[in-house]
């Protein structure tokens, strides 16, 4: 069964000044859009990169996730740690998630020419670092459709299924209504009866 970990990086949300609203929208939509079997790990932490780092290495190696995505945390600002922590992390980076969550963020406002997010890899994990805001999150996942609900620019959630296989994950099926996996015919399973 898929393991999938969701961590939240914000200062006053983990120190109760307001409510988180990352993981309710990763949850939400991951939900929407999977229909394999999967669970959850959540952890709502503030803006430290040491913090950071050891819960991504805990979910990793010792919760076994092959899925983590983090929300907040990837600005300029010198608050904004995720990326670096995340990179301290990983054995290899995955340029084209950041390359084309902001892409698609681009075509709604121009600061996202600001973001640093990511995807790398860590052991046979794939880590990646969402924005911070539930709307941008559920775009980046998603893609952009249009009116007909086709996909204009693919989410970067659709090459997340293959990319876990590749890792040797389980497989993974999506509803195409929401995001339509992409993996060459040759390593698509039959569909179920």
């Amino acid at each position: 069964m898929l393991k999938i970990g969701l961590v939240s990086v914000s200062d006053r949300a983990s120190t109760g000044v307001y409510q988180d609203q990352g993981i309710p929208a990763l949850q939400d939509w991951l939900a929407s859009a999977i229909c394999s079997p999967f669970t959850t790990q959540t952890r709502l932490i503030p803006d430290e990169q040491n913090e950071i780092e050891a819960t991504l290495r805990q979910l990793v190696d010792e919760e076994g996730c092959q899925l983590v995505l983090t929300t907040g945390g990837t600005g300029p600002a010198p608050r904004d740690v995720t990326p670096d922590a995340t990179l301290a992390v990983a054995d290899r980076e995955m340029p084209g998630f950041g390359e084309q969550m902001r892409q698609i963020s681009l075509r709604f406002v121009p600061t996202a020419i600001l973001s640093r997010q990511l995807g790398v890899i860590r052991n046979s994990t794939l880590i990646l670092n969402l924005p911070g805001q539930p709307k941008a999150i559920k775009e980046t996942l998603e893609g952009l459709k249009n009116e007909a609900g086709e996909a204009v620019v693919p989410g970067i959630f659709a090459a997340v299924p293959y990319c876990i296989d590749l890792l040797g994950g389980p497989y993974i099926e999506t509803d195409p209504k929401v995001v339509k996996a992409f993996r060459p015919k040759s390593a698509q399973k039959p569909a179920s009866a």
